[in-house]
């Protein structure tokens, strides 16, 4: 970067409001867009994501620039990807001078993310669109890309799933997915008033430290996200129900839950990552 405070910080409502009339932009419902207005948030990510000089940060849907101004003067390489195909031209002139910022127009779920980012490990920012967060987390992390770090800004509810344990109500598929490949914590509350327009949820930030191998041990991962999204499809019948309604073999339900110790009338939520990979691995067993 070439000078600190190149421009001023867009974090605030007067420029927000500023940038938004300059470019005639009006906020898009389509895309879920809720610009952020509170410096002490985009700060609060930047220090979840541990941000150091040379850092190699891929931000999701940068917006205005609000937050990819924040990690750029913390000394972070920023590429920058953007669906909205009017952000771009935005983008290079609120962040002119910025010489450590590469903006991407396209869709995350289709960028060849390996190819902008190349092989090395990286951090993961963004302020998602709260209808996409979900299928964007899972992409990445499904990939096994060398994500170290993902900071996002959530929906509370969905920031509760994320976390939950076994055996409470917001426990299902994505806390086990989340919590298999990461180790997710919620790091700041972000009221409505912190964007504009305020949205009708509650936000936070969740920092999720991607382990260097997965949470439990399977043979065969495939298998383990079939018997989690299983036990999660039918939440109200009992395991060994729910594993048959989610179509595993019948004939190895029983069998696999014996293998594994565990009692078929017990419910999915009560079952733990370790137990799901036990699971899994019995019906691997029975599948050779």
């Amino acid at each position: 970067m070439s000078e600190k405070a190149i421009q001023p910080k867009i974090a605030n409502r007067e420029v927000t409001m500023h940038i938004l009339k300059a470019f005639g932009l009006r906020m898009s419902k389509k895309l879920g867009q809720n610009f952020l207005i509170d410096a002490s948030i985009v700060q609060g990510i930047v220090d979840a994501a541990e941000i150091e000089e040379g850092d190699r940060v891929l931000e999701i849907g940068p917006g205005i620039g609000t937050l990819t101004q924040g990690l750029a003067e913390a000394g972070a390489d920023v590429t920058a990807v953007e669906l909205d195909k009017k952000l771009p031209a935005v983008l290079a002139e609120t962040l002119k001078g910025y010489d450590n910022v590469r903006i991407v127009p396209g869709d995350i779920l289709k960028v060849n993310i390996p190819e902008i980012m190349g092989d090395a490990p990286f951090k993961v920012a963004a302020n998602l669109p709260y209808y996409i967060t979900t299928p964007i987390l899972m992409a990445l992390l499904e990939r096994h890309l060398p994500i170290t770090h993902m900071v996002t800004m959530v929906q509370k509810e969905v920031a509760l799933r994320m976390v939950a344990k076994p055996g409470g109500k917001d426990y299902g598929a994505l806390s086990v997915a989340v919590q298999y490949y990461t180790e997710p914590e919620i790091v700041l509350d972000v009221p409505p008033r912190s964007f504009i327009p305020a949205p009708e949820v509650d936000s936070v930030v969740i920092a999720c430290k991607v382990r260097e191998t997965p949470a439990v041990e399977v043979v065969d991962e495939k298998m383990f996200f079939r018997v989690v999204k299983a036990a999660f499809g039918q939440r109200r019948k009992t395991l060994a129900n729910a594993l048959k309604g989610g179509g595993l073999p019948k004939e190895q339900v029983r069998d696999a839950m014996e293998r594994a110790g565990i009692d078929p009338t017990r419910r999915g939520e009560t079952l733990t990552l370790a137990e799901f990979g036990e699971l899994a691995d019995a019906f691997s067993a029975m599948a050779q």
